[in-house]
This record gives C-alpha cells, sequence and structure tokens, in this order.
C-alpha cells in the first residue's frame, strides 16, 4: 500500500464541493432534488397511455393516440429497439409491447417501425428470453391484441383467488391491482365453463374492491402510483370488461392530463427516490446542518402517509416513490427513516419512530424484508438482501438495539441469503454489486463484520473491480458506472478498508474522472420491470458519488478544510 497523497485529497476534496454543489442547483423550493426533466419520457408510460386511450375513450382521445404513435415512431432506436427511458440501450419488454401497440393502432403508418422491432427481438430470442415471466406475459396479451398471439392460449388468470385477499396479494405483490384488472377483462371476452363461471363470480366483488381500495387512496384521481404505464393497464383491462366507468372515466382524465405536447408521456415521479439519495449524499459530505436540508426534512414529514394501504394489508407510516398518498415501498420507506433519523436530532423525531414502526410491522417472519407485501415469496419482490440491509441499516441507525430480536432475525437472514460466490442480490438493481455493497455496510454496522458470508462479500468486490478502477454488475461483461462504483467503495471503506488501499483508490481515481462540472453520469441500473425495463436516476448517482467520496476523506484522516 501506498499512502495516499495530499493532491488526490485536495481533488477529491474539490470534487466532493462540486458534486454538492451541483445537487443544491436542482433542488426545487418543496424540498425536492429534481432529476426528471424533459429525458423522464418513457416508452412504457406512451404505450400504456396511448393504448388506453384508443380503447376507453377512442373519439376525444384520437390527436393524443395520433400524437402518441407518431412519438414511438420517431423515437425508436436505430437497431430498432425501445428503451424504457430514451436514448439508453435497446430493451425487450418496452421493445415488444411498442412494437404490438403500432401494428395494433397504425399497421400502415408503423409497418416498417414494427418490422424493424420484430428483427431486433428475434435476435434477442423472442418473448422466451425475457427473464421477467410477468412482462413477458403482459407483453403476450399485447400480442393477442395485435394478432400475433391467439388470446385463447394466454393462460387463465386467477379470478377466483381474489376472492381470498391476504392469499391474492401475497402471490401477486404490488402485481396484484394490475392482474385483478386483467383478470376482469379476460372473465368477460373469454367465456367459460359453469364451474368457471363461479369462479369468476366469486371473485369479481373482491378484485374490483381491492382496485378500488387504491384508487379511493389515491384521491379517486386514477393515477395509479402516478405511473401512466400501471394506469393505462389497469384502464384498458376495465374499460375492457364494462366494471367501473366511474374509475375508468376518471384515469382517462388523469392519462389526458398528463400528455406532454410532443406526443409522450413521462415515467411516474421519483420525487422521494431522487431526493433521499441526494440528502444522504450531502450529509455525508458534511452539509447535515445546512438549511437547505430542512426543506427536504419538511418533505420527508409531509409525504410520509398516515393512513393504511389495505390493498397491500399494510399500515400507515410508510413512505411510497412521490406523492403523500402513493403505495408504499420498503426500499423507500428505509432509506428515508435512515437519512431522518441521521440529521440533527433525528433520533427524536416521531417521524422516524413511525418509520421504524412500519418496518417492524413489514418485517418477514423469516427476519426479511420485501418490496410492500410482508411474507411475500413473488419472484422480484422479495425476500429481497438489497431491501433487507437497507431496513436492517435504518433500524439501527434510528436506535433500535442490534442485539433485539428484530435485527438478529434480519442479520441471521442476510447470512444465509448469499451467493455461494460471496454476492447477494438486489431486486431493484441490475446484477449484484449493489446488493453485495449493501449487505456488506448492513452486516458491518450490525456487529457481523467478522462473519465469513461479510469476508466472502468483501473479496467479491475486490475480484470483481475492473482493470480501470470501476465496478459494474460484477459480471466482467458490463463497463463500470458510477453507482455501482461508488456503492463499492462505500462498502469496502465501511468494512475497513482505509484510503491506502489499491483497490479503494482505484475506485475513487475513477470516479473523478467520470465528473463533470459537478455532475456524474447517470446510467439505466435501477431496474422498473426486473431484467425488462431500466432507468437512470440522477439522485441516486449523484448522491452516492458524493456519499463515496466524502467516506474516502473521512478514512483519510485528513479531510481539507
Amino acid at each position: 500500500m501506498q499512502p495516499t497523497s495530499p493532491q488526490l485529497l485536495d481533488q477529491v476534496n474539490d470534487a466532493m464541493h462540486a458534486g454538492a454543489r451541483a445537487l443544491w442547483d436542482v433542488q426545487r423550493p418543496d424540498g425536492v432534488f429534481d432529476y426528471g426533466g424533459e429525458k423522464w419520457t418513457s416508452v412504457l408510460a406512451t404505450v400504456g397511455a396511448v393504448s388506453a386511450l384508443h380503447c376507453a375513450d377512442p373519439v376525444r382521445s384520437a390527436d393524443l393516440v395520433v400524437r402518441g404513435v407518431e412519438w414511438l415512431c420517431r423515437h425508436q432506436a436505430a437497431d430498432g429497439g425501445w428503451s424504457t427511458i430514451r436514448d439508453m440501450p435497446s430493451e425487450a419488454g418496452p421493445t415488444a409491447v411498442a412494437a404490438a401497440v403500432l401494428h395494433e393502432l397504425a399497421p400502415r403508418r408503423a409497418d416498417e417501425t414494427v418490422r424493424a422491432a420484430r428483427s431486433w427481438l428475434d435476435d434477442y430470442g423472442g418473448l422466451e428470453a425475457i427473464p421477467h415471466r410477468e412482462m413477458a406475459a403482459v407483453c403476450r396479451r399485447f400480442y393477442a391484441r395485435a394478432g400475433w398471439l391467439d388470446a385463447e392460449d394466454l393462460p387463465r388468470l386467477p379470478l377466483g383467488l381474489a376472492a381470498f385477499p391476504r392469499l391474492f396479494r401475497e402471490l401477486l405483490d404490488f402485481r396484484a391491482p394490475l392482474v385483478a384488472a386483467a383478470a376482469l377483462s379476460q372473465a368477460r371476452t373469454r367465456p367459460r365453463g359453469p364451474a368457471g363461471r363461479l369462479l369468476d363470480r366469486m371473485g369479481t366483488p373482491a378484485a374490483l374492491r381491492l382496485i378500488r381500495q387504491i384508487y379511493e387512496h389515491e384521491g379517486m384521481t386514477g393515477e395509479f402510483s402516478e405511473d401512466p404505464w400501471a394506469a393505462g393497464l389497469t384502464c384498458e383491462a376495465l374499460a375492457r370488461s364494462g366494471a367501473a366507468p366511474d374509475l375508468v372515466a376518471l384515469t382517462v382524465e388523469w392519462l389526458r392530463s398528463k400528455a406532454n405536447p410532443d406526443g409522450s408521456w413521462n415515467m411516474m415521479p421519483l420525487d422521494l427516490t431522487w431526493s433521499v439519495y441526494a440528502v444522504e449524499g450531502l450529509m455525508g459530505a458534511g452539509y447535515g446542518a445546512d438549511p437547505r436540508l430542512a426543506l427536504s426534512r419538511s418533505l420527508f414529514h409531509d409525504r410520509q402517509q398516515d393512513q393504511p394501504f389495505p390493498a397491500f394489508g399494510c399500515p400507515a407510516g410508510f413512505w411510497g416513490w412521490s406523492s403523500p398518498h402513493g403505495w408504499p415501498a420498503a426500499v423507500e420507506t428505509a432509506e428515508i427513516t435512515s437519512a431522518l433519523a441521521c440529521m440533527p436530532g433525528g433520533r427524536e423525531d416521531a417521524h422516524v419512530a413511525r418509520g421504524v414502526e412500519w418496518l417492524l410491522a413489514q418485517q418477514d417472519g423469516r427476519g426479511s424484508w420485501s418490496l410492500c407485501v410482508r411474507n411475500t415469496k413473488v419472484d422480484n419482490c422479495g425476500p429481497c438482501p438489497h431491501t433487507t440491509a437497507q431496513a436492517l441499516v435504518a433500524l439501527l441507525n434510528a436506535g433500535v438495539p442490534a442485539d433485539g430480536r428484530p435485527v438478529r432475525a434480519a442479520v441471521r437472514w442476510l447470512l444465509g441469503s448469499g451467493r455461494e460466490d460471496g454476492s447477494f442480490d438486489s431486486v431493484w438493481y441490475r446484477g449484484h454489486t449493489s446488493g453485495t455493497s449493501v449487505v456488506l455496510e448492513a452486516l458491518v454496522k450490525a456487529g457481523a463484520g467478522g462473519h465469513p458470508a461479510a469476508r466472502r462479500a468483501a473479496d467479491w468486490l475486490v475480484r470483481t473491480q475492473r482493470p480501470d478502477g470501476s465496478w459494474g454488475t460484477g459480471d466482467g461483461g458490463t463497463p463500470g458506472t458510477v453507482e455501482e462504483t461508488a456503492w463499492a467503495v462505500w462498502a469496502l471503506l465501511s468494512a475497513g478498508r482505509g484510503a491506502d488501499d489499491e483497490g479503494v483508490r482505484r475506485g475513487v481515481v475513477w470516479l473523478l474522472a467520470q465528473g463533470s462540472e459537478g455532475g456524474w453520469p447517470q446510467a439505466p441500473v435501477s431496474e422498473f420491470i426486473r431484467g425488462a425495463s431500466r432507468f437512470p436516476n440522477g439522485g441516486l448517482t449523484n448522491g452516492l458519488a458524493l456519499r463515496a467520496l466524502a467516506a474516502f476523506l473521512d478514512a483519510s484522516g485528513r479531510r481539507p478544510g
């Protein structure tokens, strides 16, 4: 090891404060660090909206549908595909549904566009190659409407199971309302025998009740998590079912109100997700007492939800992705609880106490945490090592005893959840660098940093560092990103590898080289639909980079003034 040079420390310090200034520049008066902007337009959001409006409001919304079709055609990538957020690498999920809806709504106008997309999908391996089963199932429903598949060959959706709400949500997690709406549509459009009709009659009232519970929780706006993709899928399915015309009408109005002049719709806003990572980065950089953070503290206070979410069996006290009446998310609840707890006087904050109470209530019986439904085993929703580690860090930061049952149960589950190579999974971020990094931090914080599982996690991070000093997914096949490099640097420093560690220093030097005018380039590491749809998150990118640089300075013991 060579001692870290004063020149490198000065460079890191300068980059850290430049990064902080860039973060402050995007803070809104309401405390949100806004990383939406013009590039937040989304292929999935646009497909969901135009498909729903064509079905539920074809005459009045015909102009919006035409503009949406034109926007999709204009923004097809040169390789024939589409990405969730434009100007990112093409992905199977957005490409499949965009091609199908264009063929259905504008077969002549979009003929060449559709042929190029289907060629891209053939090279990808078709719908069978999509790793997310539920996304592949949605794509097949779009294909059936386009005439590319026989609707009779699609599997029956479990409408009858909706009569057993707890089982239904545990089997489907946050997809329960989308499946409920699609099942209602299928029950009307595909006749069944006597036994099947009986099951459908049993499940119909409960399916409608679940959807209405969400609709009413959100103030009867029809926004469905402020996501045009989810709102569009729900609206179209209900319109085809003939059920809930009042809900369909208001969802149509909401979709119309969110159309952009260029014909697109934006992805759901992530006010809280952007902001919490920005806040954590700024606190790490020494701005914890800055009065501007009071705006974000008030934001978090105001958007903590004081009503339960019965559709998912959740008590009050959680946070969602953006609004004060959105869907519950364990990841955001853990991160915001942790951030508030680390602010001055945070452990006495009543909102922290309510966040802790919610996390404790939502801990799975096995010790883990899932996305939003307790004890679910649904693929890609939980239990999740990354989510569990974030919840564990939040509890410890808030003062929950490390020797208490919830913490011990979480640690025990994490120790047994690793992969054979030492890495850990993450449901909401790609690859294994993020999950491994967050789990390592949590185990160290809980006093289990000496456990073989923690040592294997650290060794995996060291082993998967790329030759240029960065980290990617960990499989060696992807370029490094700011997000994954910052996660890894932070985790290794948390595990006791100092600023003089060669791997840590190489990671920091790589981060410095990526910075420009105080900001860092975003990469699509966040999973919208796992393995099929990703998006970048500027708050995550810049907040993580800032936190990693600050931790490096702290580890050096020589942070410049």
